[in-house]
């Protein structure tokens, strides 16, 4: 894989909140190879709060040693693309350098085995620096420091994918067999294969509907569907996106942003429309003896 390392933001330190609801890595647990002192411990790098001094209690740091890392537990896979990093504003920024961001699954040499998504060239002291790179689906996220004697001292980690529905709690109006689980539809996977275990699936019945909580009210721009690939693509056909705050009617009265006329056999398309401010994005469809299968959705912002 190509590495790509892209600084989008550069600021003078600051209290600045990273807590955000987006903030994958908010709030998780962290885990390091050592800790310093006792301004030291991991998850003082994921407490939204990016003060650099150090002495203020709002860093990780490692004990000087051979490779020290420091790893984030997300709980569950996203499909991630940006981790934000604040160094260290008081002294030492040098000691970031060569720092990697890994992401997967695997706790393998404690994760520093995982997918190498990018490597820090430098952060300015106290500065925040933001990485971008192609989608890695990962539980974990390491920063790993190759070679002897280094020290890892990280002021802020922030994780962020730009699906926000990954992950994300979901439901629907049935459940059609041990398959068909709601949660399928927001699992990462835009797997068409019905039978591979990552579609929803209501029963044939009326007006069926699939509805996800993002937990937060969001500006939503677009949403993204795949649909089943082994059979059936037509049953798609008429199946509205709606937006909105409201459960009533299981939120199938919330704002329409778009209807579907047809997706392919297994593929993919993108609805654009308006920016609609909601927490529930449903996919509902009327009629009568209707059949609702979704092997993914996703809800974008900005």
């Amino acid at each position: 894989m190509d590495i790509i390392v892209i600084s989008l933001l550069t600021v003078l330190p600051c209290l600045c909140n990273a807590g955000s609801t987006d903030n994958l890595a908010f709030g998780a647990n962290a885990v390091q190879s050592s800790t310093f002192d006792k301004f030291a411990d991991a998850n003082h790098a994921v407490d939204g709060n990016r003060e650099s001094i150090y002495t203020r209690g709002s860093c990780s740091h490692t004990a000087g040693e051979y490779n020290p890392w420091w790893r984030v537990d997300l709980k569950r896979i996203y499909r991630i693309n940006r981790v934000t990093i604040t160094n260290r504003g008081d002294c030492c920024p040098e000691r970031i350098a060569g720092a990697q961001i890994r992401i997967g699954n695997s706790l393998d040499n404690n994760g520093n085995n995982n997918e190498l998504a990018a490597i820090v060239g430098s952060i300015p002291l106290g500065g925040t620096q933001t990485f971008t790179f192609d989608h890695i689906q990962g539980q974990y996220v390491n920063i790993f420091l190759p070679g002897t004697q280094k020290i890892l001292t990280l002021c802020e980690v922030e994780v962020y994918s730009d699906n926000i529905a990954l992950g994300a709690n979901a439901v629907q109006s049935s459940t059609f067999d041990q398959f068909a689980d709601a949660n399928h539809a927001v699992d990462g996977n835009r797997e068409p294969i019905y039978t591979r275990g990552s579609c929803s699936h209501t029963a044939g019945e009326e007006n069926p509907w699939w509805r996800v909580d993002l937990k937060s009210v969001y500006s939503i721009n677009r949403v993204t569907i795949t649909n089943r690939g082994d059979c059936c693509p037509e049953r798609i056909i008429g199946a509205q996106i709606r937006i909105g705050n409201s459960l009533d009617n299981n939120g199938n009265n919330n704002e329409l942003a778009a209807t579907i006329e047809s997706i392919p056999l297994g593929g993919t398309q993108t609805f654009t429309f308006d920016n609609i401010q909601g927490q529930y994005v449903n996919i509902f469809l009327p009629g009568t003896q209707k059949i609702l299968t979704l092997c993914e959705v996703e809800v974008y912002t900005g």
